[in-house]
């Protein structure tokens, strides 16, 4: 694996890993370099998995030792790696100023993708959702979002060995709202489908949000990538319950809005997957699966069906297979294209909505939740 450069106590340097193109070319600028130098250093950073300056032997002396003082390349820590019996991988990554998030590279034949973090916790409060319940802490900078997909690459010493591609597609789907860390969000995905980085297709790099109407508007003006959307209830009854953002931004909306994103791009074939936790007996009922239906009639989408991954107190249960077959069915006969997704990772706490760092909650809400379960359980154990 890339050996690391030490951060200097006394000198406060510019971690350059998520810099964009056009950010990096504007730091060589200011150094009174080159515009050039910066494709250099990407190159050495997103293609070789370089982090020493020393080892960048395109560079003269006199550039690799002033960039030694000014700047660094730093990945997150890892502080622990588990493996899956299905292949899955997952990291538990150490950002800075403490707290930890999770990565996960879910392989599938020919393609592997990484479920990427953008926040330490989140500030939404989805009901089914285990990151939701340690509350949030802060957002991820650029450099913490695209050292995941680094830390993946590294890994499997794939910078070196000439593999091939060890990540084909980017979600970002991991802990925290990406909407919500606009701008250090959109810059990582920008470098993911740079060619000076790792060269993903837009199509292969996807942002997936419960919501936030606005930023979903201005995300449009400045990105290409894939969305997927939380909808997870055919109405805004249930809705208000699942995902709590909805109580602003209504169903209504956030449809009228993810159209307005597809509009906006130049691939006139783009659609937006819909993704949908099916919960037993909550929103897993033919009825509601018809009430989908309707509502996506008109919508240009397809549709992703996700079993419930049980955790500790959620409140609630996987469906049964039969019921989730029925769901599909209504549909499928409805003319949706649907997938089932495969629960991949949950010997190892690595399935959807199953992630869980390490969380100082400015918010409160992990207490609130630990002081509501002991309620609840003091209510089982006086029951009758």
């Amino acid at each position: 694996m890339a050996t690391l450069i030490a951060s200097s106590d006394s000198v406060q340097r510019v971690n350059l890993l998520g810099m964009s193109r056009a950010q990096m070319e504007a730091f060589f600028l200011d150094l009174g370099e080159k515009r050039f130098r910066a494709e250099q250093v990407m190159k050495w950073i997103h293609h070789q998995g370089v982090c020493d300056f020393e080892q960048m032997s395109n560079l003269g002396k006199g550039l690799r030792q002033k960039l030694a003082t000014l700047a660094e390349v730093r990945p997150p820590e890892v502080e622990s790696q588990h493996d899956s019996s299905d292949g899955t991988r997952k990291w538990l990554v150490r950002i800075g100023g403490g707290g930890l998030v999770e990565t996960v590279l879910i392989p599938d034949g020919n393609r592997a993708t990484l479920c990427v973090s953008s926040q330490v916790g989140c500030s939404l409060d989805c009901s089914f959702c285990s990151t939701g319940k340690q509350g949030f802490q802060r957002d991820l900078s650029a450099a913490e979002i695209i050292g995941q997909v680094w830390l993946a690459i590294d890994s499997y010493d794939a910078f070196q060995s000439g593999k091939g591609r060890v990540v084909t597609n980017v979600v970002m789907m991991g802990m925290g709202e990406p909407l919500l860390n606009f701008d250090n969000v959109v810059s990582a995905m920008d470098l993911m489908m740079d060619d000076l980085a790792y060269g993903i297709s837009k199509r292969r790099v996807t942002l997936s949000t419960s919501g936030v109407v606005p930023a979903l508007d201005r995300l449009s003006e400045v990105s290409e990538a894939s969305l997927a959307i939380s909808l997870h209830a055919p109405n805004d009854t249930l809705r208000n319950e699942l995902v709590p953002i909805n109580r602003r931004y209504p169903i209504a909306e956030l449809l009228a809005s993810a159209r307005r994103y597809i509009d906006a791009q130049s691939d006139t074939k783009r659609v937006v997957t819909v993704e949908y936790t099916l919960m037993a007996g909550v929103n897993d009922q033919p009825a509601q699966a018809r009430e989908l239906a309707e509502l996506l009639k008109d919508f240009p989408c397809k549709i992703n069906l996700i079993p419930f991954n049980p955790f500790p107190n959620s409140g609630y249960e996987r469906p049964s297979g039969n019921a989730v077959s029925r769901f599909w069915q209504v549909l499928v006969d409805a003319g949706f294209i649907v997938t089932v997704r495969t629960t991949r990772g949950d010997d190892i706490d690595a399935a959807c909505g199953q992630l869980v760092g390490e969380v100082v909650d400015r918010t409160r809400r992990s207490a609130r939740h630990r002081e509501r379960r002991g309620v609840d359980q003091a209510v089982l154990e006086v029951s009758p």
